[in-house]
C-alpha cells in the first residue's frame, strides 16, 4: 500500500462509514495495514451472520441493520482513497523514535547518535501541527542501580538541551528516564551492552 496511506495510521485499524454508492454496502468496512505493513483481521458479526477480514483492502458491509453482512471483496487502494481519503487524511501522523547511543559511564553521545540530531530537528519541522516529543534516558545493568538511574537522567537532559538549542517550545518536550530499567537488550546484571546505552526520542 502506498505511503501516502500507511503513514496516516499509527496502527492497525479498520474503518467503518456510510457510503452512498451502489456497487458497495451502505455500512462498509475495510481493513488497513498497520505503518509497518502488517495486516491482522477483524470480524464482523450481528445476528444474521458474520465474515471475517484478514487482507488488507479487503472489505465488507451490510445496507441495513439486521443483514447479513455480504461476502468480503478486495477494494483498490484508489477505491480506499476515494471512499476514506477525508477521514485519513484526519488521521495524526504516526510516532518516529529515534534511538541515541552513549559512550560507557557517560552522558557523551557516540559520534554516530550525535549526528541523527539535525535529522530529529527536521523531522520535527516537518510536523503539520506542533508535535510532543518524549526523551527517555536509560542504562546498561554496569554499576549500582542509584548510580545508573541518575545517569539516565543526565542522559536524556543532554538530548533535551541540544534540542531546546535549536529554539524549540520547553513545552513540547517531556523528560522521564528508566536507569537500567526496561533494557532494549535483556542481559545479566553488571553487563556491559552498548545499545541499552540510550536516549529514545519519539515525536508524536
Amino acid at each position: 500500500m502506498a505511503p501516502e496511506l500507511r503513514a496516516i495510521r499509527p496502527w492497525l485499524a479498520a474503518l467503518t462509514l456510510l457510503v452512498l454508492s451502489a456497487c458497495a454496502p451502505n455500512n462498509l468496512f475495510v481493513l488497513l495495514e498497520d505503518d509497518n505493513g502488517k495486516v491482522g483481521s477483524i470480524q464482523v458479526e450481528n445476528d444474521a451472520g458474520a465474515q471475517t477480514l484478514n487482507q488488507a483492502g479487503q472489505a465488507t458491509g451490510l445496507d441495513r441493520a439486521g443483514q447479513e453482512p455480504v461476502e468480503p471483496f478486495v477494494l483498490e487502494e484508489d477505491e480506499i482513497r476515494d471512499v476514506f481519503g477525508e477521514v485519513l487524511d484526519a488521521q495524526p501522523e504516526p510516532p518516529v523514535t529515534f534511538l541515541l547511543y552513549f559512550r560507557t559511564g557517560t552522558s557523551e553521545l557516540t559520534d554516530e547518535s550525535q549526528a541523527l540530531i539535525p535529522e530529529i530537528l527536521r523531522t520535527i519541522d516537518g510536523r503539520e501541527t506542533p508535535p510532543r516529543i518524549a526523551v527517555v534516558g536509560h542504562t546498561d545493568t554496569v554499576g549500582a542501580a542509584s548510580v545508573n538511574a541518575s545517569l539516565s537522567l543526565e542522559r536524556a537532559r543532554t538530548v533535551r538541551d541540544l534540542l531546546l538549542r535549536q529554539a524549540l517550545d520547553p513545552e513540547m518536550v517531556e523528560l522521564t528516564s528508566h536507569g537500567e530499567g526496561n533494557p532494549l537488550i535483556p542481559t545479566a546484571d553488571e553487563t556491559s551492552e552498548p545499545r541499552n546505552r540510550r536516549v529514545e526520542v519519539t515525536i508524536r
